[in-house]
């Protein structure tokens, strides 16, 4: 799915969020683009709970590892280049070999980091949520982002629409 955009709402509480998710996946959005968060020990029974990919910083800490890990690796490919060690030839595969295994330990390291982090883009839904609140995240095609906001203002007034991020990785 291209070019997607996550939608942000705050909800009451369980009940709500059950009949958005009902309305939602008849609006044909898949099960799996739905993530609840809430406070701890809130019952969120067949709710779709949010994961380890929305709950922490892993996603930026890998895109992050992987740039800086790939820009090193290839800096070290070119001195290898430049100074080979003694009795060895150095080829450009060098070059590409220090970018594919930099990137590869780069985003290994980033991803231990960021797993044991809380995602920095939730920071500001962290009050309403130990208020009780629940917090619905839904990755929608960018060009129907209104028509569920719509949807959600129409059928459900008293839920918060806080916005959209702008991109949403294809991975997590």
């Amino acid at each position: 799915m291209l070019g997607v955009k996550r939608l942000y709402f705050l909800l009451p509480d369980v009940d709500t969020a059950r009949r958005i998710v009902d309305e939602l996946l008849l609006a044909h959005v898949p099960y799996e683009h739905i993530h609840v968060l809430a406070r701890r020990n809130t019952p969120l029974e067949a709710l779709p709970e949010a994961g380890v990919a929305q709950k922490t910083d892993l996603v930026p800490a890998i895109e992050r590892g992987l740039a800086v890990g790939g820009s090193v690796g290839a800096l070290a490919g070119l001195v290898a280049l430049v100074f080979p060690p003694a009795g060895v030839v150095a080829a450009g595969g060098a070059i590409l070999f220090g970018a594919l295994g930099g990137a590869g330990f780069g985003a290994w390291v980033s991803a231990m980091v960021g797993v044991s982090v809380p995602n920095s883009r939730l920071e500001r839904f962290a009050e309403a949520i130990e208020q009780g609140m629940l917090l619905m995240m839904v990755d929608v095609p960018k060009d129907r982002v209104e028509e569920f906001e719509d949807l959600i203002r129409q059928h459900h007034p008293e839920v918060d629409i806080e916005g959209t991020e702008p991109t949403i990785p294809a991975f997590p």
